[in-house]
């Protein structure tokens, strides 16, 4: 029996925080089905790729060099986008409406549109937060509740599911994030098996 598989694509873009990508595609990325042979395309329910807007190589905060899969030309249909945030969000990403359009256009046919830390920031300016609850690294809480007052900015919380959108706080909580989307398709014994893979210190109901 083929397995169900999400096509996950995770923006990047110059000074993106480290781990509010890397996190997340970490999650994905070890995510197995248990009944499956290891390490074959058919044990992964998550088939995590990079996109930048030129697709050519982005630098992230700290020196880190990534090399994208895709550009917003080429990029597949994604199932799940992730949008992290870092100084390159709040400072430049979030006036590029090239970037803010694609969000947008992108949001009306994912099954899950996610953001990590300040890359709320841009969600919101693509007016996707509108008359919903939301969360942000918790420096930027007040930017995001003053700049977008349609947000319900949800404080001290590491994840706020809106359904088909989900957002997380600053930086590591996007590993939090991506578990509770792990245990949201696949089940909770799942999302406990990667956990332990991952040696990460979660509870998972």
């Amino acid at each position: 029996m083929v397995k169900k598989q999400w096509s996950v694509g995770i923006f990047l873009f110059h000074d993106v925080e480290v781990l509010d990508f890397a996190g997340p595609f970490e999650v994905f990325s070890v995510t197995e089905y248990p009944d499956q042979p290891v390490d074959t395309p058919e044990s992964n329910p998550f088939i995590v790729k990079l996109v930048s807007e030129t697709g050519e190589l982005v630098q992230a905060c700290n020196g880190l060099k990534v090399q994208p899969d895709y550009s917003f030309d080429n990029a597949p249909h994604f199932d799940i986008l992730v949008i992290p945030g870092g100084i390159g969000a709040r400072e430049k990403e979030i006036y590029n409406e090239k970037v803010i359009q694609w969000i947008s256009q992108r949001a009306g046919n994912v099954q899950l549109m996610t953001s990590v830390c300040t890359g709320a920031l841009l969600l919101a300016k693509a007016g996707l937060l509108n008359g919903k609850m939301a969360t942000t690294h918790w420096a930027s809480y007040d930017r995001l509740e003053n700049e977008f007052p349609a947000v319900s900015v949800k404080r001290n919380v590491k994840f706020v599911d809106e359904g088909n959108i989900v957002t997380s706080g600053g930086i590591s909580a996007g590993i939090n994030m991506a578990f509770h989307i792990v245990k949201q398709l696949l089940g909770s014994e799942i999302a406990r098996t990667t956990a332990k893979t991952m040696e990460y210190d979660i509870t998972i109901e």
